[in-house]
């Protein structure tokens, strides 16, 4: 199976972006880890321990009943303030080893939050970075060990922009079946998406979202992802 690194400024991010295809992912036994560069703190409804607690919920709800479960783990930079940084750098490179990631996902480059645009450049320095010989990576929290020097492969971006801008995706993922677990992992952020009555409809709006994308491609749901590298078919039976 694949090992797959999917990254996020926040806690939630990464579910608001492309939690449909966590699901399907997960639930085809691929190795799964999300690392917040923060834990999203503060909030006006939330607090450390709560959002830990959120996060958490959400990969259980993400995770298949029978399959690996998804780990999670938190870089704890300081919200509000991500920088671009040699340290921040190594800090990812140094879970990308970890994990050997094969595929890693990170939010798409343009976007009105600070935090993620910053997240976006460390995370594209920290692929090159993580494939140098005869340089030391931290180890990350809730990491074990240190991986060999790697390159991942496939490099994506995935959409959770504070722009009121439109996508424009290089491709779509099918999440039919995989939509409600997406809804459900979102909310499971209470302090973020049900306890704020302005923020509920962030639920709606992720909904239509998927269901409009999906319509694209002639499939109940999907998710859209945008890539600067191009992507192989070895044949049209590929296609959806």
């Amino acid at each position: 199976m694949t090992r797959i690194l999917i990254v996020g400024p926040h806690p939630d991010d990464q579910e608001l972006g492309m939690g449909g295809t966590i699901a399907s992912l997960a639930a085809a036994g691929h190795e799964i880890l999300l690392l917040d560069m923060t834990d999203g703190e503060p909030t006006p409804h939330g607090n450390r321990a709560t959002r830990a607690i959120e996060a958490q919920r959400a990969i259980e709800i993400l995770s298949p009943p029978d399959g690996p479960p998804i780990q999670r783990v938190c870089l704890d930079l300081p919200n509000r303030y991500v920088e671009h940084s040699i340290e921040a750098r190594h800090a990812v490179a140094g879970a990308i080893r970890a994990h050997q990631a094969e595929i890693v996902f990170t939010p798409y480059f343009q976007d009105a939050h600070p935090d993620h645009i910053a997240t976006t450049r460390i995370v594209e320095d920290a692929r090159f970075d993580a494939k140098l010989t005869k340089v030391d990576m931290p180890i990350p929290p809730g990491l074990m060990e240190i991986g060999s020097p790697i390159y991942p492969k496939w490099f994506f971006y995935y959409y959770a922009t504070h722009l009121r801008w439109v996508a424009d995706p290089s491709f779509l993922l099918d999440i039919t079946g995989h939509l409600e677990t997406k809804l459900a992992s979102i909310r499971a952020y209470e302090t973020q998406f049900v306890m704020p009555e302005k923020n509920r409809k962030v639920v709606e709006w992720v909904e239509a979202a998927a269901t409009y994308f999906g319509s694209r491609i002639g499939v109940q749901a999907a998710e859209p992802f945008f890539t600067k590298e191009p992507i192989g078919l070895r044949d049209v039976g590929g296609l959806v």
